[in-house]
C-alpha cells in the first residue's frame, strides 16, 4: 500500500481534512472560475443569446458529469474502503472496471446526443434566436465526451487513494488552459460560441492525459498492469449502485435546468434564460468549494470505516460539517449584498444586470443549509449506503424542487421559478437533518451497524 493511502488511517484527521480537502478546494474553486471566466467570454463576445445558449446546453454536460460521478464516486468508495482492510487487488480490478465504464458509456452517450441533436435542443426549452447557437456548442462539446468523463471520473479514483494533490492539478491545468484559450478561440479567431466548446475541449483532453500519465509513473496506489476488456457485471453493479445517487442528482440538474428554461421560457422568454445562466454561474461557483470538503472528507470516512477506525470517523465529519456550513453563510452573504456587482462582472446589458441581480439573490435565499446538504450526501457515499444517499439526492432536485417549479409560476409568475429553489433547498436540508440525527446515535452507540 502506498505511503498516501497509508496516512489516512494514522495521521491526526485535522491534518489529514486540511491536506486533502485544501487541494480538493483550490481545485474546485479553480473550476468555479474557469466556469465564470467562460461565461463572460462568451457574454462579451457572443451577446447574451450565448449565455442563453450555454444554459440550453448545461443539460447534456451535467449528464456527462453525472455518469463521471457515477462511476468514479462509487469505484473511489469500494477502492478507499479495499485500501483500508488492506485488498490491493481488489481496489486494483474496480479500477479497471471504471475505466471500461466510463469510456464505453461516454461513446453511447455522444452517438446518441449526436442522432437526436436537434430535437433534444428544443426539447430543453431553446427559443428560436438560440437554437443554433446551443447546437453549435453542443456539436463540438460532445467530440470531447470521453475525454471530460475520464478526468472527472479518474480524479474521484486518484483522491479515494489520498493523492488529493494530483486531483487538484488536474482540475488547475484544464481549467487555466481552458481560460486561455477561450479569448483565443472566441475573439480571437472570431469562433464564437464554437470558440468556446473547442477550448473546452482541449482542455479536458489535456487533464484525461496528464491522469494516464499519473497512473503510468507508479506513483498510484493503482496499477494497470493486467488491464483488458472485461466486464465484471456484479463489481460494475456494485460500483453503480453506491455511485447512483450522485448520478441522480446530477442527472435530476439535467432535469431541473431543462423545466427551468422551460418555465423560463413561458414567464419570461430569451432575457430570462440568459439571466438564470449568469445567476446558475455564479451559485455554482460559491458552492464548489464545499464539494472540495466533502471530497476531501470521503477518502477518510472511506478508508477509516474500512479499517474500523469509527471514532476518525466521526471526527472528520464532524470537521466537515462545521467547514462546510461555514462556506455556505460566507456565500450567503456576498451574494446578498453585492448581487449587482456580481452579474456586472458578466455583462453591461441594464436588462440582464437588473434580472440576473434579482435571480441570484432569490435561488440563494437558504444557501446556508446547502453545506449541510453536500456533506450529509458525500458521508452516506463514503460509507457505502447506497439507498441512504439515493434518498439524499433524490430530495433537493426532484421531490422538492421540480413541483415548485411547476407549481410556483402559476401564482407568482418568474418569481415563482426564482422562489422554488430556496424552498426547496429549505426541504431538503429538513429531511438530511433527520436522516443524519437518527444515524448519529448510532454511530456513537454502535458503529458497526451504520
Amino acid at each position: 500500500m502506498k505511503e498516501q493511502s497509508k496516512r489516512l488511517g494514522e495521521d491526526k484527521i485535522g491534518s489529514l481534512m486540511w491536506r486533502l480537502s485544501v487541494p480538493a478546494f483550490v481545485g474546485m474553486f479553480v473550476m468555479g472560475m474557469y466556469n465564470i471566466v467562460d461565461t463572460i467570454f462568451v457574454a462579451r463576445g457572443v451577446g447574451s443569446l450565448g449565455v442563453a445558449a450555454l444554459s440550453i446546453a448545461f443539460p447534456v454536460q451535467m449528464i456527462m458529469m453525472a455518469m463521471a460521478a457515477m462511476f468514479g464516486i462509487g469505484g473511489a468508495s469500494i477502492i478507499s474502503r479495499a485500501l483500508g482492510a488492506g485488498k490491493g487487488e481488489e481496489a486494483n480490478r474496480v479500477y479497471h472496471q471504471v475505466i471500461w465504464l466510463v469510456v464505453i458509456s461516454s461513446l453511447l452517450l455522444a452517438i446518441v446526443t449526436f442522432i437526436f441533436l436537434d430535437p433534444l435542443v428544443t426539447m430543453f426549452g431553446a427559443t428560436p434566436e438560440i437554437h443554433q447557437y446551443a447546437k453549435d456548442f453542443l456539436q463540438i462539446l460532445l467530440l470531447g465526451s470521453v475525454f471530460q468523463t475520464f478526468a472527472m471520473a479518474m480524479n474521484n479514483i486518484v483522491r479515494s487513494e489520498g493523492n488529493a494533490k494530483i486531483a487538484m492539478l488536474t482540475m488547475i491545468i484544464s481549467a487555466v488552459l481552458n481560460m486561455i484559450l477561450n479569448p483565443i478561440f472566441i475573439m480571437g479567431l472570431d469562433m464564437g460560441i464554437r470558440g468556446s466548446a473547442f477550448a473546452t475541449l482541449i482542455a479536458q483532453a489535456v487533464g484525461a492525459v496528464w491522469l494516464l500519465i499519473y497512473f503510468l509513473s507508479g506513483k498510484s496506489s493503482l496499477t494497470l498492469k493486467g488491464f483488458r476488456f472485461h466486464i465484471d457485471w456484479k463489481l460494475s453493479g456494485s460500483i453503480m449502485a453506491i455511485g447512483f445517487p450522485s448520478f441522480i442528482m446530477m442527472s435530476a440538474g439535467s432535469i431541473v435546468s431543462i423545466s427551468v428554461n422551460w418555465m423560463l421560457n413561458i414567464h419570461g422568454g430569451t432575457m430570462a434564460i440568459a439571466a438564470y445562466g449568469v445567476a446558475n454561474r455564479i451559485a455554482s461557483f460559491m458552492i464548489m468549494p464545499i464539494n472540495g470538503v466533502t471530497q476531501g472528507m470521503q477518502p477518510i470516512v472511506g478508508f477509516n470505516y474500512g479499517s474500523r477506525e469509527y471514532k476518525r470517523v466521526v471526527k472528520a465529519v464532524k470537521m466537515s460539517i462545521v467547514a462546510a456550513t461555514v462556506m455556505s453563510v460566507v456565500a450567503f452573504a456576498v451574494v446578498e449584498l453585492f448581487p449587482d456587482l456580481l452579474v456586472s462582472v458578466f455583462t453591461n446589458d441594464k436588462q440582464l444586470l437588473k434580472d440576473g441581480a434579482h435571480a441570484v439573490q432569490v435561488v440563494l435565499l437558504a444557501a446556508p443549509t446547502i453545506g449541510f446538504q453536500i456533506v450529509c450526501g458525500g458521508l452516506y457515499q463514503a460509507l457505502g449506503r447506497a439507498r441512504i444517499s439515493f434518498v439524499i439526492s433524490l430530495m433537493r432536485q426532484i421531490i422538492c424542487l421540480i413541483p415548485l417549479l411547476l407549481i410556483l409560476p402559476n401564482f407568482w409568475g418568474l418569481d415563482g421559478v426564482w422562489y422554488a429553489f430556496p424552498l426547496a433547498d429549505v426541504g431538503a436540508f429538513t429531511v438530511c437533518l433527520i436522516i443524519m440525527l437518527r444515524t448519529w446515535r448510532g454511530l456513537f452507540k454502535n458503529p458497526e451497524m451504520v
